[in-house]
């Protein structure tokens, strides 16, 4: 068996192949555009892509495929029809980054909420050297205790970002985009609430008709003042201009995206106008990426080869 990774850089450069290669030949390409994909898939039975889309372009010339691997959740960069058409299966992964972007939600916030930069530059800066006080109060916080977290977006990873944010004493509300029945244990409510009462506001949901562009300048007119703002979901459920303009008139106070529009980040994003920049803090689409989760995902991918293909573990 023969098993190509098409875009192994974008998984990192930590990660465990050695079950793999004790199912067959392992050929890694750090990433492929459509033209080198076309060629590196020729003799392979196995497709293992993360980003690169896989469609007639890409894997005609591929006759032996006879299964496609996505490292992600979403699938948008399949052409199904197409491979239901050649009569090749396609897996995904779902579940596998829970943990991770529960906790990277956690540190986004409290970078944000306890003004994190600013202390780290002040006393980098030297100027808690011989300081009058031994407490500098220039930038004040409260405590996520009997605050009101708001959640968009109830699935796993929203429901784990619920359950701790309630161990920390915050009340927890959620809005179900979709319409999806209220879930138990949990307080559903509109939209209009959701934005009204959220003292911070996480986003978890996946990118549809439903949740596209839905946190617009409207949204967030009708946000507090005081509202953190943080993106674990996908980035065009957020208005990026709409979002700039609102931090900048100070309609919310802060925002945490670790999801942009457009990745790698474009340098037309009107996130780079903001004037105040201790008000946004982003990451690089680093939330899913914890060194457990990656080779949890490969784990998984490694299991639904040997499924597929009917093969057992070497002990």
């Amino acid at each position: 068996m023969k098993i190509v990774f098409l875009d192994a850089g974008t998984l990192g450069d930590d990660i465990d192949y050695s079950g793999f290669e004790q199912m067959g030949e392992v050929v890694k390409y750090p990433f492929s555009s459509p033209e080198e994909a076309s060629r590196r898939v020729a003799d392979a039975d196995v497709v293992i892509v993360n980003k690169v889309s896989v469609n007639s372009m890409t894997i005609s010339s591929a006759e032996n495929l006879k299964l496609v691997c996505v490292t992600a959740t979403g699938t948008n960069n399949l052409d199904k029809d197409y491979l239901a058409q050649r009569g090749i299966a396609w897996r995904n992964v779902a579940g596998y980054s829970t943990e991770s972007v529960a906790q990277h939600t956690f540190a986004m916030l409290f970078y944000l909420m306890e003004n994190l930069r600013y202390y780290d530059d002040y006393v980098r800066d030297g100027h808690y050297i011989n300081d009058r006080i031994f407490t500098h109060f220039a930038r004040t916080f409260h405590e996520l205790n009997g605050m009101t977290w708001g959640i968009l977006g109830l699935g796993a990873i929203g429901r784990r970002v619920a359950d701790i944010a309630a161990m920390f004493g915050a009340r927890v509300i959620y809005y179900s985009a979709s319409g999806a029945p209220a879930q138990k244990g949990y307080n559903q409510v509109n939209f209009d609430t959701l934005l009204a009462e959220s003292d911070i506001l996480s986003v978890h949901a996946p990118l549809n008709e439903y949740t596209e562009g839905i946190m617009d300048a409207e949204a967030f007119r009708r946000m507090k003042s005081s509202a953190i703002l943080l993106n674990l979901g996908r980035g065009p459920i957020i208005n990026e201009a709409d979002l700039a303009e609102a931090l900048n008139v100070g309609e919310i106070r802060a925002a945490g995206l670790d999801v942009l529009c457009v990745e790698p980040m474009s340098k037309e994003n009107p996130l780079l106008n903001v004037r105040d920049k201790d008000r946004l803090f982003i990451t690089p689409h680093i939330a899913w990426a914890a060194v457990e989760t990656r080779q949890r995902l490969m784990k998984i991918i490694e299991g639904q080869i040997r499924e597929f293909f009917d093969l057992t573990a070497e002990s």
